[in-house]
């Protein structure tokens, strides 16, 4: 397996790349043709990522949301390949809340097998490993440690669910009321899933639309802590990579206590 504090060593370097644009004055925001955001923070940490990444693991293919399209036909068959996200949560970080990731993961055979999230304006960093039948989930804060973190093993009688800032859905209400969620909250970017893993909720449902670059490091983390994700709204399809279309289902992470 990769040492995973090389991999959070380069999230930690395009995080000081993207505080150089949030704590200056013009961000340069323009928009892609999905009328998505787009920053000089996301290319900025996107150069930052990908150049060390290839410098460092030359045999191992990336997938970037501000990459290069890279047609099915020629990544169909990778078995191993890195998957991120430079800046998650451009909407945050545009607001200056906060609340916006760095995510980068390692995909193989489809399925996450490490993920790390940096959280920039915070210095905090979450782990997720999961090699065979080991799964370490850690998190480390500015001048900590790396911790371990684990979901909630247990039912709680008031189920917390975490939902998103900027995409509420009324559709998620009637999926987490099967779940007898009675307490929300509300937090931005790739965090809900960080949130899962270290317990501090139990449910995260997403029904609007991510791409896997969005998921695929909070995934590792969930499940390297003891949660699952599956694709749907029910538990019976596993949430699988490498798809031909990018664009991921909604989705369901819960810990296992709760299958």
């Amino acid at each position: 397996m990769i040492n995973f504090r090389e991999i959070v060593k380069i999230a930690q370097q395009a995080g000081d790349a993207i505080m150089k644009v949030y704590n200056s004055a013009d961000i340069g925001t323009e928009y892609k043709a999905d009328n998505s955001p787009l920053t000089l923070a996301d290319k900025a940490s996107h150069q930052v990522i990908s150049e060390a990444l290839t410098q460092k693991f030359p045999a191992i293919p990336l997938l970037s949301e501000e990459g290069e399209e890279i047609d099915y036909q020629t990544r169909k068959s990778w078995e191993k390949y890195w998957i991120i996200d430079p800046l998650d949560g451009t909407k945050e970080f545009i607001k200056r809340n906060g609340e916006f990731t760095v995510n980068i993961a390692l995909i193989e055979n489809n399925r996450p097998i490490l993920g790390i999230i940096y959280v920039p304006v915070q210095e905090l960093t979450y782990v997720g490993i999961i090699e065979n039948s080991t799964k370490k989930a850690f998190k480390k804060t500015k001048e900590g440690d790396f911790l371990p973190i684990s979901a909630v093993t247990q039912k709680r009688s008031s189920a917390i669910a975490v939902r998103s800032k900027s995409h509420p859905s009324p559709e998620e209400e009637i999926v987490l009321q099967n779940y007898g969620i009675q307490r929300f909250m509300a937090v931005g970017s790739s965090l809900k899933f960080c949130m899962v893993a270290e317990g501090k909720a139990d449910i995260y449902y997403r029904q609007g639309p991510t791409m896997e670059w969005d998921t695929a490091a909070g995934q590792a983390i969930a499940i390297a802590a003891g949660a699952e994700v599956f694709r749907g709204q029910t538990t019976e399809n596993e949430f699988l990579y490498n798809k031909k279309n990018l664009l991921n289902s909604n989705f369901l992470c819960l810990p296992k206590c709760y299958l």
